[in-house]
């Protein structure tokens, strides 16, 4: 478990400067105001799309798999309003490291709390279904600011990176567990604990079932949820951060338990979450992580779909 990061003299060798410069300009951008700022990621990010090329075409590519009945004129919108979310989310995450708590709450309009107390008077854990939305670094601060809990994360390969974005996001959390760290994250759910647990990504065949998502009939599903919630006994309560358009702010939806999730088997716990996560999504698309290969994971035999 991790607890605040202690700032090392490493972190200032010349390997790290232009990693410097990209946060003193990030944090200094972050000063303007926020309808500024939308308008500057927006456009950031449509000016990033002829840069971006190999990910527009996996964005481009899941948009096609999961929703192949739309028409195609309706899935290119989406997808360019989704490379705009790319802009936004770099800003985001200098708003969720840098931004005051009151300058955050100020627009952040929060629905659900009600569903984390009902599970906290149980003294039940709560396993909190997070998804890679462009956003989700701001959502899990705005989250966090009113209900402290433990971030699972993958430590950063750049330790100055991997730095800041601990110490960022220990600024509404109380703790943060590497995602390998399944143990750590049952003992936490026994607790009484909150834990963000993100099972919408492809992280490869190993303890991976393939389930449903959308029109793909076998996407690679982690099973983690399935072991997560049979030994933590936890509520299992999703949350959506929306970006509300023409910079008018956010809305932060947290959702009700997941009473109904089926334990009798990972794939049948798999089909269901993937079922949340679908409703999740819908909830904003086109704020959604596609350019991440959800489906690079294959069946035996089956060749790649990119």
């Amino acid at each position: 478990m991790t607890n605040i990061p202690t700032f090392t003299p490493a972190l200032l060798h010349p390997r790290y400067w232009l990693t410097w410069l990209g946060i003193g300009f990030l944090y200094l951008l972050v000063l303007l105001p926020y309808p500024l700022l939308y308008r500057i990621g927006t456009a950031f990010g449509r000016g990033a799309k002829r840069f971006i090329k190999r990910r527009v075409h996996i964005a481009r590519r899941n948009l096609e798999l999961c929703f192949p009945d739309m028409p195609e004129g309706e899935r290119e919108a989406l997808l360019n309003k989704n490379v705009e979310s790319v802009g936004m989310g770099l800003i985001e995450t200098g708003m969720a490291w840098f931004w005051p708590d009151w300058r955050i709450k100020k627009w952040f309009h929060v629905c659900g709390l009600e569903n984390i107390s009902l599970a906290r008077q149980k003294n039940q854990g709560v396993l909190l279904i997070g998804l890679h939305f462009l956003s989700l670094e701001l959502g899990a601060r705005i989250f966090g600011i009113h209900n402290p809990g433990i971030g699972v994360y993958r430590p950063n390969d750049n330790k100055l990176i991997d730095w800041l974005q601990t110490w960022g996001r220990m600024r509404s959390n109380k703790s943060m567990l590497d995602r390998a760290d399944i143990k750590g994250m049952v003992r936490a759910l026994k607790n009484g604990e909150i834990i963000w647990y993100a099972p919408d990504h492809d992280y490869g065949p190993k303890s991976s079932v393939f389930a449903p998502l959308f029109a793909v009939d076998r996407a690679a599903t982690t099973a983690g949820t399935h072991l997560l919630a049979r030994l933590g006994k936890p509520a299992v309560i999703p949350f959506v951060p929306r970006r509300l358009p023409e910079g008018k702010g956010y809305e932060l939806y947290i959702l009700a338990d997941e009473k109904a999730l089926p334990l009798d088997n990972e794939l049948a716990t798999a089909t269901y979450m993937n079922k949340v996560l679908e409703n999740a999504i819908l909830l904003a698309p086109d704020q959604y992580m596609w350019l991440h290969r959800r489906f690079k994971t294959r069946p035996p035999g089956e060749p790649s779909v990119y």
